[in-house]
C-alpha cells in the first residue's frame, strides 16, 4: 500500500535509472499525415493508443552513422553503422495491475563496422555503434527494471539496468542519437571502470517538485549486458553510486547542478573490455577498488521571444579518478547546445563542445607497451540536427580530435547520422 497518493499520471522519468518521477508528457501524436505524425509506423492501427491508454508507451527507433576519418589518425576510411533501440516504459497503475508501479524494458543491438579506433583515440567517436556489445549483431536486453513509488517524493527500484542514462545534462546527454555523438559529450567517461554499462542493482530516489534530485544505486561490479547476470551477482564485488542534480534558475533561466560519485570494490587485474572505450585487454598492477568524483551544470542562456519553450545555453563537466586502476585520471570538458537560433526551424537542435582527457600515469606504461606512446587528449565535436520530419532527424557532425596515441596526427572526423522513430 502507498504511503502517499502517487497518481499513475506520474511518468517518464528524467532521473538516470527509472521511468517514473516528473509529469507525463503530452501525448505523442501518432495518426494523421505521415509527414506530421511523430512515428513512422502511425498508430498500428489503433493498438498503439489503445496500449498507451493502459500505460504502455513504445519508442522504437533505428539510428545510422556513415562516418570517416577524413584525414590524420590511424587510418583514413569511412564506415556504416547502426543501432537499434526498443524500449517499453510500463505505467502499472494505469493499466489497473499496481498504483505507482513502473516497468522499463530496453532491447539494443548494433550492426556494421564502427569508426572506433580509426582515429586513435580511446573514447569512442560514435559511442551508440559499439554498444550494448561490440562486435556483435545480437539483440541484448539491458533493462528490465521496476520502480515503486512509496509517497509522491520516495521511489525505490530493482532489476537490470543500463547507466548510459546517469549523468544527465540538458544539452550534452541523450544516448548519442539526439545531441552529441562522441562519448565525451554523452556522459563523464571517468565513470566507465567502476560503473558498468548493464548490470542487476537496485536503489532509491528521492524527488521534489516531481523532479529526481538525489539517486543512490547499489550495482553488480561487472557488465552482463549479453547474460541475465544471476550468475555473476556480486561475485566480484559491488558498485555504489550516489547522484545528486538540484533544479535552479538565474533570471527565469532553467539550469542544474549536478554532484556525483562512484566507487566499486572489484579487484582490477587488467584493463578489461568495455564496449564504451577504444582500450585492449592487458594486463596492470593488481588493485582493489577504484572510486571517481564527477560534476556537471547545465544553464540556459537564452529562451526565443516566438517560443519561450525553446533556447540555448551552456554545459559543463569535470571528473577525477583513482589511476591505480582506471586509466583515465580527469576530464573535462564545456560546450554550448540548444534549439536552433534560425526562427523557421525551431525544431533543430545544435551544439558545439570541447573536452580534455587526462590518462593515467601508473597505467600508461602499460597501455605504451601495447599501444606506443601514450599521452593526454582533447577534441572538439560539432553538429546540426534537422528535423527532416518529427520521425526522422538526420544530423551533420564534424569533429577534431588529438589522439592519447601520439604515434597518430590530430583526426578530422565527418559524418552523418540518421534516427528513424518507428
Amino acid at each position: 500500500m502507498l504511503l502517499g497518493g502517487v497518481s499513475s499520471a506520474v511518468a517518464q522519468c528524467d532521473c538516470p535509472y527509472c521511468t517514473a518521477g516528473a509529469a507525463a508528457p503530452a501525448a505523442p501524436n501518432y495518426a494523421g499525415c505521415i509527414c506530421e505524425r511523430q512515428a513512422l509506423l502511425g498508430d498500428w492501427l489503433g493498438t498503439r493508443s489503445c496500449m498507451l491508454a493502459h500505460g504502455m508507451q513504445w519508442d522504437i527507433d533505428q539510428t545510422e552513422f556513415y562516418f570517416g576519418v577524413a584525414s590524420g589518425g590511424k587510418e583514413q576510411r569511412f564506415t556504416f553503422a547502426g543501432h537499434g533501440d526498443f524500449l517499453l516504459n510500463w505505467d502499472l497503475g494505469k493499466a489497473g495491475i499496481q498504483e505507482g508501479m513502473f516497468v522499463k524494458l530496453r532491447a539494443e543491438h548494433r550492426y556494421g563496422e564502427s569508426i572506433s579506433g580509426s582515429d586513435g583515440a580511446i573514447l569512442p567517436a560514435t559511442v551508440l555503434t559499439d554498444l550494448p556489445a561490440p562486435g556483435s549483431n545480437d539483440v541484448f536486453l539491458t533493462n528490465v527494471l521496476f520502480t515503486q513509488f512509496l509517497s509522491e517524493d520516495f521511489a525505490i527500484f530493482a532489476g537490470k539496468l543500463d547507466t548510459l542514462e546517469g549523468d544527465a545534462n540538458l544539452f550534452a546527454h541523450k544516448r548519442g542519437k539526439d545531441q552529441f555523438s562522441n562519448l565525451a559529450f554523452v556522459v563523464n567517461p571517468l565513470l566507465l571502470r567502476s560503473v558498468p554499462y548493464a548490470t542487476l542493482g537496485t536503489g532509491f530516489i528521492l524527488l521534489q517538485d516531481q523532479a529526481p534530485i538525489f539517486t543512490f544505486t547499489v550495482l553488480n561490479s561487472t557488465n552482463t549486458a549479453s547474460t541475465a547476470g544471476f550468475n555473476e551477482l556480486f561475485a566480484n564485488g559491488v558498485s555504489l553510486i550516489a547522484e545528486t542534480r538540484l533544479p535552479y534558475e538565474i533570471g527565469g533561466k532553467q539550469g542544474h547542478q549536478l554532484l556525483g560519485g562512484s566507487w566499486s570494490s572489484r579487484e582490477y587485474v587488467s584493463l578489461g573490455q568495455d564496449p564504451r572505450v577504444v582500450l585492449p585487454d592487458v594486463p596492470i598492477d593488481r588493485a582493489s577498488g577504484t572510486w571517481g568524483l564527477y560534476w556537471n551544470m547545465d544553464q540556459y542562456l537564452v529562451h526565443y521571444c516566438d517560443d519561450s519553450t525553446k533556447g540555448w545555453g551552456m554545459f559543463a563537466r569535470a571528473s577525477v579518478a583513482d589511476d591505480r586502476a582506471n586509466p583515465l585520471a580527469s576530464f573535462f570538458s564545456i560546450g554550448v547546445g540548444g534549439d536552433s537560433p534560425l526562427a523557421c526551424r525551431r525544431q533543430d537542435t545544435f551544439g558545439v563542445g570541447y573536452y580534455y582527457l587526462e590518462t593515467s600515469n601508473q597505467i600508461g606504461p602499460f597501455l605504451e607497451a601495447a599501444l606506443g606512446p601514450i599521452g593526454d587528449g582533447n577534441g572538439v565535436e560539432m553538429f546540426y540536427n534537422v528535423e527532416v520530419t518529427p520521425w526522422f532527424h538526420l544530423t551533420a557532425d564534424m569533429q577534431v580530435l588529438e589522439p592519447e596515441q601520439k604515434d597518430f596526427n590530430t583526426a578530422l572526423l565527418v559524418g552523418l547520422r540518421g534516427k528513424i522513430s518507428f
